[in-house]
């Protein structure tokens, strides 16, 4: 039962970084993994649950960037430089899947989009932490909620051909 169930979520891992969780359908996972769609649902009751179960897979295997690691930085600039260099890596290991998954965010099940976006919010939110209070309002919050942004990191990567192994140098992003 164990190796049916892994390899549903295989399947699902495969299918959600190749065509997106929104085109992914129980009927694909079930012939990915080589079984009926009645056990696929046996396995996983509703499209949320074999997310999660996805999730869960696909982020144990990665590195996940750290942002308590971030707050060792005292010095705003320094921290902006590690935390982004830190994101920015894991944005480029896991290219693939979260070009899907941020392409799909609005198809996701309502409780992965909202803990998308508090994950986000939190990043944003421990690289303004060194900044005064003043400063953490309006224009830099904007600019670190855009600089955290994926679509950010592919942008500069991909349209503007910035090396995707780029390690972040401090830069006045706040400056009048």
């Amino acid at each position: 039962m164990d190796s049916t169930r892994q390899r549903i979520v295989h399947a699902a891992v495969a299918l959600h970084g190749s065509v997106g969780p929104a085109r992914t359908t129980i009927a694909g996972v079930a012939e990915k993994a080589g079984v009926t769609r009645l056990t696929v649902y046996r396995h996983f009751p509703d499209d949320e649950a074999l997310f999660s179960a996805c999730s869960s897979h696909w982020r144990g295997q990665q590195q996940l960037p750290d942002p308590a690691d971030w707050s060792g930085h005292s010095d705003p600039l320094e921290r902006l430089k590690f935390g982004l260099s830190d994101l920015y890596r894991f944005y480029r290991d896991g290219e693939a899947m979260l070009t899907r998954i941020y392409a799909d965010k609005d198809a996701l099940p309502k409780g992965h989009r909202e803990d998308l976006e508090t994950r986000d919010a939190y990043f944003r939110d421990v690289l303004c932490e060194p900044f005064s209070q003043q400063d953490r309002t309006g224009r830099l919050g904007a600019i670190m909620g855009h600089a955290i942004s994926f679509w950010t990191w592919r942008s500069l990567c991909h349209d503007n051909w910035l090396s995707t192994r780029m390690r972040l140098k401090p830069c006045a992003l706040w400056s009048p």
